[in-house]
């Protein structure tokens, strides 16, 4: 943990804080604030435990905050362009408005994987998927989105998505977003009628599970939120908080029958209970599959919705996550913890 904490490691984030004895201060692995000596830190598993040991929170890298929430200065930002999705916006607009573009480029490729006028531009290309979905013409829809002309569009579409727009009418749209929760940030996708991917963003199969669904869905991907992803976002928040056990926010998986198969028998471990591999074989039929149900499990998009943190090794050992071992320890022991509270 020295290592992670002195090479200020992102991947740590959400697995200890350090509470420094000489200043009395608690901070995140990441913290950009001179390193104490060795001598002087406390490591701790939460927020929580730092804060019953007598320490506070630091305020450059505000470890109470869940990772990856916009910060207090960029909010007003966001909410102008959650209100006016088709405007362009200029370096020149910005710093008039008082925002560094350096300081907003840096915070969105961190956060979001482009830079902010990136993201502007994929946000106005999916408005104009979204009207062509509900059966406007192209050219129109280009025009209220905020292009100039139809040819505007199209050169927009084919730098975004590396492809013509000709086939919009039959292509899927796919809204992502980032949602924060006490593990780390979690990207959903979603179309106008199900679930298609929640994840944690530091999972290093996300790309994988990406292209997967983009060609199982013929989908291409816009940065916005629609009412599927507010309800994953509300019913997450809710699950980590301990009010929800199980999800009903519709969903569709992209996979083979077999796949299919297994994330069915996922969804049917209780909560707050576990099942060896071999056991979900037996269950499903396939008792010497355990390789290919392990394999199935693995590949599981649709992360805590299909709880594939419940499989755990024939001995009970955790083995297996990818969003790592350590959120499928805090997984399990909180939903342990809320089922013993009600016993």
């Amino acid at each position: 943990m020295l290592d992670a904490f002195f090479g200020r490691d992102p991947s740590y984030d959400g697995i200890f804080v350090t509470g420094v004895q000489t200043t009395g201060i608690f901070c995140r692995p990441t913290c950009s604030a001179k390193k104490p000596r060795p001598e002087h830190i406390h490591f701790f598993g939460t927020a929580h435990e730092a804060l019953l040991s007598g320490f506070r929170p630091c305020k450059r890298c505000r470890p109470m905050e869940l990772s990856g929430t916009p910060p207090e200065w960029l909010r007003p930002l966001l909410a102008e362009i959650k209100a006016d999705p088709g405007r362009r916006w200029t370096d020149q607009d910005m710093r008039a408005d008082g925002w560094s573009p350096e300081r907003v480029r840096h915070w969105f490729k961190r956060n979001h994987g482009m830079t902010f006028h990136a993201f502007g531009r994929a946000r106005r290309l999916g408005a104009v998927l979204g009207q062509v979905k509900r059966g406007s013409r192209v050219g129109p829809a280009a025009c209220d989105a905020g292009y100039d002309s139809l040819s505007g569009f199209q050169d927009a579409f084919v730098q975004y998505f590396g492809s013509s727009p000709t086939p919009l009418g039959d292509a899927a749209v796919v809204h992502v977003d980032r949602i924060t929760t006490p593990l780390g940030p979690m990207l959903v996708g979603a179309t106008n009628e199900a679930l298609c991917l929640l994840e944690f963003v530091d999972r290093r199969a996300l790309p994988t599970q990406v292209a997967r669904i983009r060609k199982g869905l013929s989908a291409v991907f816009v940065p916005d939120r629609n009412e599927v992803v507010d309800l994953t976002a509300a019913q997450v928040e809710a699950y980590f908080a301990g009010e929800v056990e199980a999800f009903t926010v519709p969903t569709v998986a992209q996979g083979t029958d077999f796949q299919r198969v297994v994330w069915a028998a996922l969804a049917n471990i209780p909560y707050g209970e576990t099942r060896s591999y071999s056991e979900l074989a037996h269950g499903i039929g396939r008792p010497s599959a355990v390789r290919a149900v392990g394999s199935a499990n693995g590949m599981n998009a649709l992360a805590i919705i299909v709880p594939c943190h419940r499989v755990v090794g024939a001995d009970g050992k955790l083995v297996g996550y990818g969003g790592g071992v350590w959120r499928k320890q805090r997984l399990l022991d909180m939903e342990r913890s809320v089922t013993s509270s009600r016993t």
